[in-house]
């Protein structure tokens, strides 16, 4: 009896490790002129109307055979004591447009109890959405774009030219989503940008986001 309750032990144990497991993370940064054209409407945070910048979306565990870990330690919440000391810059550059208007502490006990909370054995809270801020600072993607002449003016850019900025500028090739607005215009929505499993260090994406876009997508304001 007690080899046999020794045996499930391991076999549970065994269990979280896999779960806990992962390979590289997607950074993504979403620009926030084509999540409100995508929608019948988005809310402006509390905070008021953030910057006419990408904003992240979040810091994804995930695994080189295409899949990810989800929801990793249900006993490990969001607690915005741990991050107080990066509220300020969490509203800047990790907001949320969802309705109704709100703090964004929906928004990121989400991204932590979804994704944050598979990477623990690498980052605890603080420093989960610390990497993501200076992932952000690092890549500066509105930056790089707009020197390359690709600018928010709702013109269409080759996508081409848009993946061989980035990739110039950070040393890897980055995954590009898109959605339609009501014209049924192709835009940038969100760039993937595959980063080490220290949320340290940009690197090659061991498997492609799959993001449809044509050919020239449009660049929208916001």
């Amino acid at each position: 009896m007690k080899f046999f309750i020794c045996i499930l032990v391991l076999q549970q144990l065994y269990v979280q490790s896999v779960a806990l497991d992962f390979d590289f993370f997607y950074f993504v940064l979403q620009w926030p002129g084509a999540y409100c054209d995508s929608r019948q409407h988005c809310c402006y945070p509390k905070t008021g109307k953030p910057a006419a910048d990408f904003g992240i979306h979040g810091l994804w565990p995930n695994y080189k055979t295409g899949g990810w870990p989800q929801n990793c330690n249900p006993d490990s919440e969001f607690d915005e004591s741990r991050v107080s000391d990066l509220m300020s810059n969490l509203q800047k550059e990790w907001p949320t447009l969802s309705c109704p208007s709100n703090d964004g502490v929906k928004f990121w006990t989400h991204e932590w109890e979804k994704h944050g909370t598979c990477a623990e054995s690498e980052l605890d809270q603080h420093d989960y959405f610390e990497a993501g801020l200076k992932l952000k600072q690092k890549a500066n993607l509105l930056h790089v774009l707009t020197n390359a002449g690709i600018k928010p003016d709702d013109k269409f850019y080759e996508i081409n030219d848009i993946e061989k900025t980035i990739k110039e500028a950070i040393g890897f090739a980055p995954g590009i989503e898109c959605n339609k607005d009501s014209s049924h215009n192709s835009q940038l929505y969100q760039i993937y940008l595959c980063v080490d499993t220290s949320a340290s260090n940009f690197i090659n994406c061991p498997v492609m986001p799959h993001g449809r876009c044509d050919s020239r997508v449009q660049f929208p304001k916001f």
